[in-house]
């Protein structure tokens, strides 16, 4: 294949750096409110409002870790290939030394693996929370864990039916509004609460602090400290594929290179080709290639701080609320007590924290079978590309893997904690750093003058480490208390 023309840069792309430029790059805010939206799930909702309701502002530092890590320079680097090589990163990944695909069938299995035990912990106290709304019109002699397990089924029924009804253009509607709704209402609930924000910045800065555990921490957290980290850290910001898929919505929204009359013949090529050698040698195409990839830093760079500022007003909300009260919270009602603490402070406080949570945790299992099948629709195109792979056929096959699973654990009911620790381990804390140094790889498959600069290079290097260690210490621990440690 010939070198491919780089199009002039128009609209938006040629116009200087100016206030009406920066708006009109904001106005293309999307992928990456999908990202953030349906990454806030236990984590943001409950992990780390439970965190900060016995460390007080004090845990901070592993919200601003998590976000800068994973939300902007996982979330970046994947995307960035898409758009400067207009090719699909799982037809690339597909090439690692090894048995074909092996990286990219280890996620998914992960994944599989993971995302029953995720959902749980976000649907069963949505179904406790629903319980506690209903409870006056619900037959008294049915066991009230009965009622909590079945209107949970029935929550994780509608989120899989509607999922599957969802085109990609009402879903991303759909979560940019999600993600107005829990901005707006973050802001209000953090603003009723009255946090101390000198403690505030301390804590969001303060790397490395562990602090006293008070009379009320829970058991687990004291036996299990470093665990009990690793967990919150892994939580925020939401599973593997999340990120992955970030790289196929650029490619529908045609950033970059994607949006190049021959990108078929551009994907058809680079996938047949151990190098990609169809990229122009001149500083010039490379600048121009840049430039139409602009809204993917600005895109990640506001998904990133809507991650963190929902992630952080949940967690001074607890600490300003809850540590005070010295607040305890056991069994699945989780969202139910957080309730019954926001009406001591404000009533109206009580149906903004509803709208949010209620919005927020059924926009992140509404969201998720498009992830799923889109990535898994991709990786399996590159493993076995003689097949047909059908996306409606995978999202159909993956939600009736999700609901039968998930039935299984919401009945026997499992307890919170080993939920989240098992499920943070693999989506997160194991299969993302898995992804970073993947996209490290990919990065340096570009020709030398399309890869990334150095300052994000340092800083994406830096964020697999971080990861790195954050895998170690989970691992490690989850291993230590399921062996009795």
């Amino acid at each position: 294949m010939d070198k491919v023309t780089i199009p002039e840069p128009s609209g938006i792309y040629a116009q200087p750096w100016s206030i009406q430029k920066i708006v009109g790059l904001m106005k293309m805010f999307g992928p990456a409110a999908m990202v953030a939206s349906l990454a806030i799930g236990a984590g943001e909702t409950i992990v780390v409002v439970r965190s900060g309701a016995w460390a007080g502002y004090d845990l901070l530092w592993l919200v601003t870790l998590s976000c800068v890590a994973k939300a902007y320079f996982v979330t970046y680097m994947l995307g960035r290939y898409t758009a400067i090589s207009g090719e699909y990163i799982g037809h690339r990944l597909v090439r690692l030394p090894g048995p074909r695909g092996w990286l990219l069938l280890a996620i998914v299995l992960l994944e599989m693996i993971g995302a029953p035990l995720a959902w749980v912990p976000i649907s069963k106290p949505c179904g406790d929370l629903f319980h506690h709304l209903l409870r006056d019109t619900l037959p008294a002699n049915v066991p009230e864990h009965i009622w909590e397990n079945l209107i949970t089924s029935i929550f994780i029924g509608a989120a899989l039916m509607m999922a599957v009804r969802l085109t990609f253009d009402k879903l991303e509607r759909q979560q940019l509004i999600i993600c107005g709704i829990l901005v707006f209402g973050t802001f209000t609930g953090t603003l009723l609460v009255q946090p101390d924000f000198a403690r505030t910045v301390i804590g969001a800065f303060n790397v490395g602090y562990l602090p006293e555990f008070p009379s009320w921490t829970p058991e687990d957290a004291v036996k299990h400290p470093m665990l009990t980290m690793a967990t919150t850290f892994g939580y925020v910001g939401g599973s593997v594929m999340a990120y992955i898929v970030y790289a196929n919505w650029v490619g529908i929204h045609k950033w970059g290179l994607t949006g190049h009359k021959d990108i078929e013949q551009i994907q058809e090529h680079a996938f047949q080709s151990d190098d990609i050698d169809y990229l122009p040698d001149s500083d010039e195409d490379a600048s121009k290639l840049k430039r139409l990839a602009e809204p993917l830093r600005w895109d990640v760079a506001m998904g990133a701080v809507v991650l963190f500022f929902v992630t952080a007003g949940f967690m001074v909300s607890g600490a300003a609320v809850l540590y005070p009260l010295e607040s305890r919270f056991e069994g699945w009602s989780l969202l139910t007590n957080q309730a019954h603490v926001w009406s001591n402070i404000h009533a109206s406080l009580v149906w903004v924290y509803y709208i949010c949570i209620l919005a927020a945790l059924w926009g992140t299992l509404q969201a998720l079978p498009e992830v799923y099948a889109r990535v898994m629709q991709e990786f399996f195109e590159a493993v076995w590309p003689d097949k047909k792979w059908d996306y409606r056929r995978i999202q159909r096959k993956v939600c009736l893997y999700i609901f039968a699973t998930t039935m299984i654990i919401v009945w026997l009911n499992i307890p919170f904690d080993i939920l989240t620790q098992i499920a943070g381990f693999l989506l997160a804390n194991l299969a993302i750093p898995l992804a970073m140094i993947a996209a490290l790889y990919l990065n340096f498959k570009l020709p030398p003058r399309y890869r990334v600069g150095m300052v994000t290079l340092i800083g994406s290097i830096l964020s697999a480490l971080l990861l790195m260690i954050v895998c170690g210490v989970s691992g490690w621990s989850l291993l230590g208390k399921l062996l009795g440690g």
